[in-house]
This record gives structure tokens, sequence and C-alpha cells, in this order.
């Protein structure tokens, strides 16, 4: 598939207080440990929590508020329109509220799989879809945290496969807080290793039918 804007973005979109009202929510809300899709949500062995955080090292909270989505969606139809993708969605996966400590980070890795989701209810809501856009939200202010650069490779393949530099692009256009940044699921980016502060931000994904 050939996309001429690999990402849009929207700086400073939300209101601070917005996002404070997120941080202090979800900061009360149960926190678990980031996963990543191949693992489900079955309970993982100390070998397998091991090789996920050579991967992923991060911590989360899923929340499920229409005042959220409600807030967030309308920039999903922008950016979708703006940047030429037009993709056809229907719904929203959780929102997933994620903090980044000290050493935290999450390596390449893209959003969508080949396959749709495969529910064991085939009238559940999520089944057959796929994602299709992702959103990231910036609940802090760049000033706040060191490191944590959100970074883009926009070859269709695992950067792991060929690292070159030349082809990676840093994110700062939404270092200021409340920028939100929206991308094909199937582009590939990491967060680099916060060596300072704490970075917190909100990820949504945004499914529909498989691409033809």
């Amino acid at each position: 598939m050939n996309i001429s804007n690999y990402y849009w973005y929207f700086k400073s979109a939300l209101t601070p207080k917005f996002c404070d009202e997120i941080i202090a929510y979800a900061n009360q809300q149960k926190e678990v440990m980031a996963v990543t899709g191949g693992y489900g949500d079955r309970k993982l062995n100390k070998q397998e929590v091991l090789d996920l955080k050579r991967k992923r090292n991060s911590d989360l909270v899923w929340l499920n508020d229409t005042w959220i989505y409600k807030e967030l969606h309308p920039y999903v139809h922008i950016a979708n329109k703006n940047a030429g993708w037009n993709f056809d969605w229907e719904r929203s996966e959780s929102c997933q509220f994620t903090k980044y400590k000290l050493n935290q980070y999450y390596d390449w890795h893209c959003d969508s799989w080949d396959k749709p989701y495969d529910r064991k209810d085939s009238n559940h809501p999520e089944h057959g879809k796929i994602r299709k856009l992702s959103m990231t939200c910036q609940l802090t202010d760049g000033s706040e945290y060191k490191g944590g650069e959100l970074e883009f490779d926009f070859r269709n393949y695992d950067p792991h496969m060929r690292d070159e530099s030349k082809h990676r692009v840093q994110c700062k256009e939404i270092l200021p807080k409340g920028s939100i940044i929206v991308f094909p699921s199937f582009v590939w980016h990491r967060v680099k290793p916060v060596t300072a502060g704490t970075r917190y931000s909100l990820v949504v994904w945004h499914l529909g039918n498989p691409f033809k």
C-alpha cells in the first residue's frame, strides 16, 4: 500500500486540564504490566517476563470511558481525511494509558497483525477486525522528562532486520503537552528509553474490516 503521509499530528490539541484529568484518573486505577500481542491474557512465567521486557518495559492502565473517546474521536476523523488515507474504521479499542518511567521503553513494533481478531464469540464487535489507525496522545510535556523519543521507520519490514538510521524519523512535533499523532497501524515505531522523569501517554487503536 502506497501512502503519501505516514502520520498526521495536532500540536497542543488537548488542554492541559484534560491531560491532567486523565493522568489523575488513570493513576487511581489498577496498573498492569505491558505485554505484546503474542502473549495474550494468560499469566506469564519468569522467563517469559524477562523475554518480554527485552522488547517492552512499561506499565499501563486500560480505560473505557465515554468522555475520553468523545474528546479524541474528532481528531481521528480529521487525520484520516486530511492525510488522504480514508480508511474505513468502525470502533475503538480500550484506551491504553502508558507510563514510561526511568529506563522504560518499547522497542520497534507495529500495532497491526496479518490476521484479524479471532474472538471466541463471533458476535464480539472486534471479531474479524484489524487495527487500522493508531493514535498517541502526549499527556506530559517534553520538558518534563528526558529520552522517551517516539521514532518511526517507514519501511514495510521489521527495522531489526536492517538497522539503518537514515530511515528513522523522530517525531518532535508532539513533544508539547496535549499533542496528538495519528498514523496507520502497520507503520513501524518505537519509544526509546526514558532517562529522566516520567512520560505519560494515551494510545488508542481504531478497528475496521481487513484491507482488500
